[in-house]
């Protein structure tokens, strides 16, 4: 069996956001990235299945080349060998692209990745990626088995309940928690990331089919003012007439 598990480099949650080029770029200078999280628990679940069934998982990550050290991670957690597609991720249906591209290529089984990236939250390609391949998707999911050696189970969460799926390999799913319990690389995975394989390969034609105009920060929170216990009516008219919450 054999997985392809996408994975996105995306600004540590604890980073300081700032924008370039006024207002058109994101600045990445002094930002520390990461493993997209919802991405880790797909490479999770996919290493377990394959210590479980036997295969191969490979990762994928459509970013230039300062990506690739986290690229050594998802190595180091336990995937096989990795593919990185030298491009700038211009926008979701340019990286549903380049990921359908490779999987044409290679004949994958799963197709696995996060629900969404921690960054643009835009949960668009792994639909894409199933319609390119003409493949189902199956998103998101919260547990995924296999029941037999062409089929898998998984669920999802639906309104007021939860819907279970069987579907025949190929597919694609996004996960959630809980699907799986990310690892963290031990030092025996850290040192054998160093040698296993990592192909570059250039993107294809495929054009972005969208472009962000400008960035911009939320407005800064106003102040607190502190009322005096004992005058609940000044509280209530702040309430009312600047919160606006009454």
């Amino acid at each position: 069996m054999k997985i392809l598990v996408c994975i996105s480099n995306v600004p540590d949650t604890t980073s300081k956001i700032n924008f370039a080029a006024d207002n058109k770029e994101f600045d990445k200078n002094g930002v520390q990235f990461v493993i997209n999280p919802w991405d880790e628990y797909a490479l999770t679940r996919a290493i377990e299945l394959k210590e479980a069934k036997g295969g191969s998982v490979t990762v994928i990550n459509v970013g230039e080349a300062d990506t690739e050290p986290n690229i050594r991670k998802a190595l180091a957690i336990g995937a096989d060998d990795a593919i990185r597609v030298n491009a700038h991720p211009k926008d979701a249906f340019f990286v549903a692209q380049q990921i359908a591209a490779v999987a044409k290529e290679n004949n994958y089984d799963i197709i696995l990745m996060g629900k969404e990236s921690i960054d643009y939250n835009g949960s668009q390609v792994h639909n894409m990626v199933g319609e390119l391949l003409s493949i189902p998707s199956v998103v998101p999911a919260f547990k995924l088995d296999m029941v037999d050696d062409t089929t898998a189970r998984l669920e999802r969460e639906i309104e007021g309940g939860k819907e279970v799926v069987e579907v025949k390999l190929p597919f694609v799913a996004s996960a959630q928690q809980p699907m799986s319990e990310p690892r963290i690389p031990n030092m025996r995975g850290i040192m054998t990331a160093r040698t296993k394989p990592l192909q570059v390969v250039e993107p294809t034609g495929a054009e972005a089919k969208s472009a962000y105009v400008n960035y911009s920060k939320p407005e800064k929170k106003g102040g607190v003012k502190m009322i005096d216990a004992e005058n609940a009516g000044e509280l209530i008219t702040l309430l009312r007439n600047e919160a606006k919450v009454l």
